[in-house]
């Protein structure tokens, strides 16, 4: 996320980064301290607070609102986020060794409590990549377009207020510019700016 993090720092945004422990702890574990993160970050920003999370840190965002909706949280975007399911997360879950990589929170997050709709107050932004280059074309088919983790049907989550899609693979979605440029957009406008493409 560093690329990202500079970028909309050069943009004037007061960046700040989550960290949270996929593997060995519980969706309600991260829950709870992105929730206690925001509410102890909140004094430092004088401006509105936006969450952008890539990949399972959207998923964990929007969650995460979802448990806490009081949050001061004005707007949300999810980078290449697995918001309705993830094949190759189901492909790992089937044995042992995948279960073990994949760890605690991704399953019950997304197949656990799915989201099913975003109704929350935020206006939700997905940016989805379509360009199979990831990890996840060597460990199955995914359905096409995708980015090489994520298949672009599994980021169509009802209720979210724009969408875009982009030619790019899944970790490049934090690295490039132009996904920066769009986060902008969003957070000024509520929408992307679809005219720039």
């Amino acid at each position: 996320m560093s690329y990202l993090k500079r970028r909309l720092r050069d943009r004037g945004y007061h960046v700040l980064t989550f960290r949270y422990r996929m593997v060995t702890r519980s969706l309600e574990f991260n829950r709870r301290r992105l929730a206690a993160f925001i509410a102890k970050n909140r004094r430092q920003i004088s401006g509105p607070l936006h969450l952008i999370g890539h990949s399972l840190g959207g998923v964990l965002s929007l969650h995460t609102l979802r448990r806490y909706p009081d949050l001061p949280v004005a707007k949300v975007i999810c980078l290449g986020s697995p918001l309705v399911d993830t094949s190759a997360g189901r492909f790992l879950h089937q044995a042992a060794p995948g279960r073990a990589l994949l760890g605690k929170t991704l399953p019950q997050a997304v197949f656990d409590q799915p989201l099913g709709r975003w109704e929350g107050a935020q206006p939700v932004g997905v940016i989805a990549g379509t360009q199979g280059l990831g990890m996840g074309r060597y460990l199955l088919d995914l359905p096409t377009p995708n980015d090489g983790m994520v298949a672009l049907q599994e980021t169509r989550l009802p209720g979210v207020t724009d969408r875009l899609e982009l030619p790019m693979g899944h970790t490049r979605l934090v690295m490039s510019r132009q996904v920066a440029d769009q986060c902008h957009a969003f957070l000024q406008h509520d929408r992307f700016n679809h005219n720039s493409l």
